[in-house]
């Protein structure tokens, strides 16, 4: 396993975030992994162990994830606010030019760093674009902020093998294994539970705040730079004319589809490693 250090920055509104930084040439553009809306730094770990060394890598807790405080007021639990809140993490590090990795909500919080100025050298947009599938909504707001918990980390991994395997329909055990410590922890009590606060729900259930509302003006901030749109082949988020119409709206995209795999890519997949290495080479 790579070595990586737990760093911390302080947000708008005084909350301690937290993000994991692998070492690397400080002359090269960072590499800024963005996790999904449930998910957390611990989602890029295969991803950070392969690129970290030739670059930086820092991989982001969320507010209200993982090792990152709960946010005071849920309704910050917003798109908008994980904008404000990176842009004060590259501002703390005087991070320049830097390397996007969004998944699913990560993704959207790129394009609207985009927008808003951020000096994006390139940018990997995983499972996620402007449009999103209505399927995949109502699937996600089934789930999110609904509390579980487990006595074992192998109930876990079952747990998410129950609720996941057409996601992952080829997955091992010790695959849903290795997921299930990345998406939960052992509380004080002994229980494994999900790793985020359950009130990130909250404005989710808002229609509209999934995303803001001009995201193909967002994506188009992109459109110069070398971008990687990944899509899952089994994906209920990006729908296939929706990945289609980004790669062409782009002038330096590569579309790439991971057969066999829904919402999200893990982006170890062997399908992505040469796409990604193209697109770091660009930046």
């Amino acid at each position: 396993m790579v070595a990586y250090e737990h760093c911390y920055w302080t947000s708008g509104d005084g909350l301690k975030l937290h993000y994991r930084l692998y070492a690397g040439d400080e002359g090269a553009p960072p590499v800024v992994c963005l996790p999904g809306l449930t998910r957390n730094a611990r989602d890029y770990e295969g991803l950070a162990e392969r690129l970290a060394g030739p670059r930086q890598v820092i991989a982001v807790d969320f507010r209200g994830r993982g090792k990152s405080e709960y946010a005071r007021d849920p309704m910050t639990y917003v798109p908008a606010t994980y904008v404000a809140d990176v842009q004060a993490l590259l501002a703390a590090r005087g991070i320049g030019r830097f390397v996007a990795v969004g998944t699913s909500l990560g993704g959207i919080v790129t394009m609207l760093l985009a927008a808003a100025g951020a000096p994006i050298a390139a940018a990997l947009l995983n499972d996620v674009g402007p449009e999103i599938d209505p399927a995949g909504i109502t699937r996600i707001r089934g789930y999110v902020g609904k509390g579980s918990s487990c006595p074992t980390w192998m109930h876990a991994a079952r747990t998410l093998a129950e609720a996941n395997g057409d996601v992952y329909p080829d997955w091992t055990i010790e695959q849903w294994l290795a997921m299930a410590k990345r998406v939960y922890r052992l509380n004080s009590a002994g229980r494994i539970v999900l790793d985020y606060d359950l009130k990130i729900a909250e404005p989710f259930k808002v229609p509209g705040n999934e995303a803001a509302p001009d995201m193909w003006g967002a994506l188009a901030a992109l459109r110069t730079v070398p971008v990687l749109v990944v899509r899952g082949g089994r994906s209920d988020v990006l729908a296939p004319a929706v990945a289609e119409r980004m790669a062409a709206s782009l002038d330096r995209a590569e579309l790439v589809t991971v057969p066999g795999v829904g919402h999200a890519p893990t982006l170890t997949e062997a399908d992505v490693a040469a796409p990604i290495d193209r697109l770091l080479a660009q930046a």
